[in-house]
C-alpha cells in the first residue's frame, strides 16, 4: 500500500476517534437548518401547484388566458433550461446527484444546487409538471449539510456524514417521515449499516420532523379514514399484487430511461429548449385533466373515499404515467418519488377491482391495496424494500399493515431482482457520471476514511489481513467487531459483522471503496 502523508493521515485519524459523538449534535443542527429551508421549499411549491391550478381552471371559463399562459410556460420553461444548462447538478430529482457526492464521483456547489432547485423546482410545479417535491427536498437537505461543513471549515471526513444528514432531513421533512429518512440513508445512499451515519442521520431526522410538523400540524401526509385489515385467506391476492407492481415498477425505470434517451436524441434542439417541451404538454393536460398536475397526492387522498370507474381509473393512469415520463425526461427539476407512489397507488386501485369482479374480493379492503401498492412499486423501482414499508408506514399513519406491506414489497423487490432490474437512481447517477462537467477531482493530500462491512459467505470473511491484495493507496487502520475496535495487524482475522476502517487519499476513495466494497459485500460461492 502507497505510503500516505505522515501529517494529514495522523490529524485525519484523530479527528475520526474523537468526532462520533460531535457528528450527533452537529447532525442535529444540520436537521434544524435542513428542516426550516426545506418546509420553505414545500411551502412556497403548495403554493406554485395552487396558482397552477387555479390558472387552468380560469383558462376553462376564459379561453382569451390561453394563448398568454402557453407564452408564459414558454418562457418559464426557457428559464428552466437555462438554470439547468449553467447548474447541471440541479436537474431532474437531485437524489442521484447526492449519491454521487457521497461516491465521489459527482461535486456540487451548495448553494448553487440551493437556489437552483428553489427557483427550478418552483417555475416547474407553477406549471403543473408531474415531479414530486421528496427529490429535490432531499438534496437540498443535502446540500445545506454540505454548506454547513464548508463554512466551518469541516474536514472532508465529517462532511459526508453531514451531507448524509441533511439528505435525510429532506427527506423527514418532505413528507413527515423521520425514520424513512434513516433507512433511505442506509439502504439507498450508503447500502450499508453503519452505527456512525444511523445515530447521526437519525438526530437530524427527528430535528427535521419536529420542525415540519411545528409547521404543517401532527397529521400524515396521507390521512386514510377507513383502512381494514386483510384477513390472512386473502394473502394470496397480495402476493399477485407483488407480481404486478414488480413487473410494472420495471415497466416505470425502462420507459424513464427511454423517455431521456428520446430527449437526448434530438440534437437539433437546444438543451435550454427542451423543458419547454414538458411545459407546453402541461397546457394540454392542465385543460384535459387538470387532477394530474403536480405530485397528485389528491388523487391518492381521493382514491380512498371515492369510487371510480374502471375506464376512468385506466385513463388517469395512463395519463398521468405518460405525463410523469415526459416531464422528468425533460431535466426540469423535480422528483419523482410522489407520481411514482400516484401510479402505484392508481394499479393498487385497478387491481383491487379486478379481483372483486373476477373473485369476490371485498372492496372493503381496497383502500389497503392502495397503500400496499404504493409501497411495492416503490420497492420495484428503488429497489429499497425496507425503505419502501417505512416510508409509506409513516406517510399514511397506519401501522397495522406491516406484515402486509413487507409481503407485497419483497415480492415486488425479487420480481425486479430475478429480472435483472437495476434500481433506478443507481443508473440515474451512472448517465449523470458520464458527464464530465459534473465530474468530482479529489486532492491527494487531503485524506478521508472508508467505512465497510463484510458480510457472511464473501471474499474476505475468514481472511487474514496480510493473505488479502488490498487497492493501492490505501491503509486498514481499524476493524471494528461490535463495541471493540481492533488495531489490526497481518495476523488479524476478519469475520462477517466486522467494519473495514480503511484511510486513504481522496482522488483514489471512489476507486477504493468499490474494490472494498465487492471484496467485502459480494459471495465468494458466486
Amino acid at each position: 500500500m502507497k505510503r500516505l502523508k505522515k501529517n494529514s493521515t495522523a490529524n485525519t485519524l484523530s479527528k475520526w476517534y474523537d468526532f462520533r459523538l460531535k457528528i450527533i449534535i452537529e447532525g442535529i443542527i444540520v436537521g434544524a437548518i435542513a428542516g426550516i429551508v426545506v418546509v420553505l421549499y414545500r411551502f412556497l411549491l403548495e403554493k406554485a401547484l395552487g396558482f397552477s391550478k387555479h390558472m387552468y381552471m380560469l383558462q376553462s371559463k376564459h379561453y382569451w388566458m390561453i394563448p398568454l399562459w402557453i407564452v408564459g410556460l414558454i418562457i418559464s420553461g426557457w428559464i428552466v433550461g437555462i438554470l439547468v444548462n449553467k447548474e447541471p447538478m440541479i436537474s431532474g430529482s437531485g437524489i442521484p446527484q447526492v449519491e454521487g457526492v457521497l461516491l465521489q464521483k459527482l461535486k456540487m456547489n451548495w448553494w448553487k444546487v440551493i437556489l437552483g432547485k428553489f427557483a427550478g423546482g418552483l417555475l416547474s410545479i407553477c406549471a403543473g409538471l408531474s415531479l414530486g417535491r421528496e427529490g429535490p427536498s432531499i438534496q437540498i437537505g443535502a446540500a445545506a449539510g454540505q454548506g454547513f461543513s464548508r463554512l466551518f471549515k469541516r474536514i472532508k471526513l465529517e462532511e459526508k456524514y453531514l451531507i448524509t444528514c441533511g439528505a435525510s432531513a429532506g427527506l423527514a421533512s418532505a413528507f413527515n417521515a423521520p425514520f424513512a429518512g434513516v433507512i433511505f440513508a442506509l439502504e439507498e445512499m450508503h447500502k450499508s449499516f453503519s452505527p456512525v451515519v444511523m445515530t447521526s442521520a437519525l438526530a437530524a431526522s427527528l430535528t427535521a420532523d419536529f420542525v415540519s410538523k411545528e409547521f404543517f400540524g401532527l397529521k400524515p401526509v396521507f390521512d386514510f379514514k377507513q383502512v381494514s385489515t386483510i384477513p390472512l385467506n386473502n394473502y394470496l391476492f397480495l402476493l399477485v399484487l407483488g407480481v404486478v407492481v414488480g413487473l410494472l415498477g420495471i415497466v416505470f425505470n425502462k420507459t424513464i430511461f427511454i423517455t431521456q434517451d428520446i430527449y437526448a436524441k434530438q440534437k437539433w434542439l437546444p438543451s435550454e429548449v427542451k423543458p419547454v417541451i414538458a411545459f407546453l404538454v402541461a397546457a394540454i393536460v392542465g385543460l384535459i385533466m387538470p387532477e394530474v398536475l403536480g405530485g397528485g397526492s389528491e388523487i391518492i387522498v381521493s382514491l380512498s373515499t371515492v369510487s371510480f370507474p374502471l375506464i376512468t381509473l385506466f385513463v388517469i393512469l395512463i395519463v398521468k404515467f405518460l405525463f410523469t415520463m415526459i416531464s422528468y425526461g425533460s431535466s426540469a427539476p423535480g422528483g419523482i418519488f410522489m407520481p411514482l407512489l400516484v401510479i402505484g397507488a392508481l394499479i393498487g386501485v385497478i387491481y383491487g377491482n379486478i379481483v372483486n369482479s373476477l373473485f369476490g374480493f371485498s372492496q372493503t379492503y381496497i383502500p389497503s391495496l392502495i397503500i400496499f401498492a404504493m409501497a411495492g412499486y416503490f420497492s420495484a423501482t428503488v429497489k429499497a424494500p425496507i425503505t419502501g414499508c417505512i416510508l409509506i408506514t409513516e406517510m399514511t399513519g397506519s401501522f397495522s399493515h406491516l406484515l402486509s406491506i413487507g409481503l407485497v414489497c419483497l415480492t415486488a423487490y425479487i420480481v425486479a431482482d430475478v429480472l435483472n432490474s437495476k434500481p433506478i437512481y443507481e443508473v440515474l447517477l451512472e448517465r449523470l457520471s458520464n458527464n464530465a462537467n459534473n465530474a468530482f477531482i479529489g486532492e491527494e493530500d487531503n485524506k478521508i476514511i472508508i467505512e465497510t462491512p463484510i458480510v457472511m459467505g464473501s471474499l474476505l470473511e475468514g481472511k487474514k489481513i496480510k493473505e488479502v491484495e488490498w487497492p493501492a493507496n490505501c491503509l486498514i487502520v481499524g476493524v471494528k467487531r461490535g463495541e471493540v475496535e481492533l488495531i489490526p495487524n497481518g495476523d488479524t482475522k476478519l469475520v462477517s459483522g466486522d467494519y473495514l476502517i480503511v484511510l486513504s487519499n481522496e482522488n483514489d476513495a471512489p476507486d477504493v471503496k468499490e474494490c472494498l466494497s465487492k471484496a467485502g459485500q459480494n459471495l465468494a460461492f458466486i
